[in-house]
C-alpha cells in the first residue's frame, strides 16, 4: 500500500496537474506506471529537469493508495517539490495553465498545471 507523501513529507502537495501518458508508439513508456513513480519533471520550453514527484489521484481527486496496479493513462496528480530549497524558484514558474512533462530519461507524459495548492505555504528549508 502506498504511504501518502503528505504523511512522509509532513506538509501538503504543492500543486496539481492533469496528465496523459504518451503511448509507446509516441515515444512514451512501454507500460503504465504504478503509484509511487519517482519521475523527474520539466517545463515546456526548457531543457532542465527537476525533482518534482507526482502522486496519482482517482477520478474523485483522492490519492490512489494501491501500488500494485497501474495508474490511469490520463487523469490528475498532486505534485510534490522534493527539494525544499528549490520551491522559491518554482514559485516563479508554476501557474495555472503551465505546460510541463513527466520525464524518465525522455518525456513520458504531457501535463498542464490545473491548481496551485500549498506551493507558497510549504517549507523552503
Amino acid at each position: 500500500m502506498h504511504q501518502p507523501y503528505r504523511e512522509r513529507l509532513k506538509h501538503s502537495a504543492d500543486f496539481r496537474v492533469k496528465y496523459k501518458f504518451r503511448s509507446k508508439e509516441d515515444g512514451g513508456r512501454n507500460n503504465l506506471p504504478f503509484q509511487g513513480l519517482r519521475c523527474d519533471f520539466s517545463y515546456d520550453g526548457e531543457d532542465k529537469i527537476y525533482i518534482i514527484w507526482p502522486e496519482f489521484e482517482d477520478g474523485a481527486g483522492n490519492v490512489i493508495l494501491e501500488n500494485d496496479s497501474t495508474v490511469p493513462e490520463e487523469g490528475t496528480a498532486s505534485m510534490w517539490v522534493v527539494i525544499p530549497e528549490r520551491r522559491e524558484m518554482h514559485k516563479n514558474k508554476i501557474r495555472i495553465g503551465t505546460k510541463c512533462f513527466f520525464w524518465e530519461g525522455k518525456i513520458t507524459a504531457d501535463c498542464e498545471v490545473i491548481e496551485i495548492l500549498d506551493l507558497f505555504k510549504n517549507p523552503t528549508r
